[in-house]
């Protein structure tokens, strides 16, 4: 008997690969479903919060590629699929935050460590590139202005992937500004206060770390035997 529609195997390219695999998993999914060996471009593999997944997709029918992340993205018929290498800072931004005083020398700061921010063209492509739908050149303009908490409201979500830093023409590092902005809005900011007593306890060796706990590793739900 065959099976439903939705469960006919799939026919993809994955990084020059012709992969054969099922419906319903992400790309990262259908990459290990194929025994591709896994040495780069993998890190929370699913959870999608560590931004090295990066993958350039097209579909059929579709003349420009996206980009994504592929632990985040099912497989689709036809789909192509490259992964892509990981883009650093084009320089190195050097920074005291212990130095940053008050929030008068924001702007200042701002514009010593990233002077590129101010020549944003407005082209949107940080925007597109963004595999999370972050505001990316809206925070660079914030950013420029001296916005910082609204900047690093905005990019509160960036998981480091660095596609905007591929993608900006001005070479501004839009990831590098946003977490430079995210970090001076905490310097800036009074810390929770049951943040600052679990810290306290830490360093005091008051909590204390078991690892046969129920749920404490894997095949340990937490109240029942290991799976």
């Amino acid at each position: 008997m065959e099976g439903e529609p939705g469960d006919q195997p799939l026919r993809l390219v994955l990084d020059g690969y012709e992969v054969v695999t099922r419906p319903g998993i992400s790309l990262l999914q259908a990459w290990i479903a194929a025994g591709l060996p896994l040495t780069e471009n993998v890190g929370c593999l699913g959870q999608g919060v560590c931004g090295a997944c990066r993958v350039l997709v097209r579909r059929p029918g579709e003349r420009i590629a996206g980009t994504a992340l592929a632990c985040e993205v099912p497989v689709e018929e036809g789909m192509q699929v490259a992964f892509i290498d990981h883009f650093p800072a084009r320089r190195p931004h050097a920074y005291d935050l212990a130095a940053l005083g008050d929030s008068w020398s924001i702007p200042e700061q701002i514009d010593r460590v990233f002077p590129e921010a101010k020549h944003c063209r407005h082209c949107s492509g940080c925007d597109r590139a963004c595999p999370k739908g972050i505001e990316v050149q809206r925070m660079v303009n914030l950013a420029a202005e001296g916005q910082v908490f609204a900047a690093a409201e905005l990019f509160d979500h960036c998981v480091m992937c660095n596609l905007c830093v591929a993608a900006c023409p001005e070479h501004i590092d839009p990831a590098h500004l946003g977490q430079f902005a995210r970090r001076m809005g905490a310097a800036l900011t009074l810390r929770p206060a049951d943040l600052m007593r679990r810290l306290h306890e830490i360093e005091r060796g008051g909590q204390a770390i078991d690892p046969d706990a129920p749920g404490a590793g894997p095949g340990k739900p937490p109240g029942g035997p290991p799976a």
